[in-house]
C-alpha cells in the first residue's frame, strides 16, 4: 500500500511562488502516473497537472498552463509541483495522487491519495 505525503504548502502573496513535494513510500512509484489535484473552498476537486511514469508526458489545467510545472524524480520517489505567478484563485487544498496506470488524466484512475497541503494566496 503506497503512502503519499505532501509538503510545501503555505501562505503566499499574489505573484509569489511555491514548490509542492509529494514523497511516496511503501509501493511502486516509477511505474505509475502521478498527478496533483486541488479543491478550492466550496468547489469540486479538479485535476491541476499530471505526469506519466517517465516524466516525458504532462498535462495541465488550462488556468495553470505556463505558470505551474509538474516534474518527478523516480530515484527519490518524489513528484513536484512548481507554482509561479500565483493568483488568489489558486487558493485550495492540494493533494497528490498515484494512478493505477502509467499515465492518466481520469480522476477515477487515481486510487492512492495523500492527505493534502494547503495553499493560500493573499491579495
Amino acid at each position: 500500500q503506497v503512502q503519499l505525503v505532501e509538503s510545501g504548502g503555505g501562505l503566499v502573496q499574489v505573484g509569489g511562488s511555491l514548490r509542492l513535494s509529494c514523497v511516496a513510500s511503501g509501493g511502486s512509484f516509477s511505474r505509475y502516473g502521478m498527478a496533483w489535484f486541488r479543491q478550492p473552498p466550496q468547489k469540486p476537486r479538479e485535476l491541476v497537472a499530471a505526469i506519466n511514469y517517465s516524466g516525458l508526458k504532462t498535462y495541465y489545467l488550462d488556468s495553470v498552463e505556463g505558470r505551474f510545472t509538474i516534474s518527478r524524480d523516480n530515484a527519490k520517489n518524489t513528484v513536484y509541483l512548481q507554482m509561479n505567478d500565483l493568483r488568489t484563485e489558486d487558493t485550495a487544498e492540494y493533494r497528490c495522487a498515484r494512478a493505477v496506470a502509467n499515465w492518466s488524466t481520469k480522476v477515477t484512475d487515481y486510487r492512492s491519495w495523500g492527505q493534502g497541503t494547503q495553499v493560500t494566496v493573499s491579495a
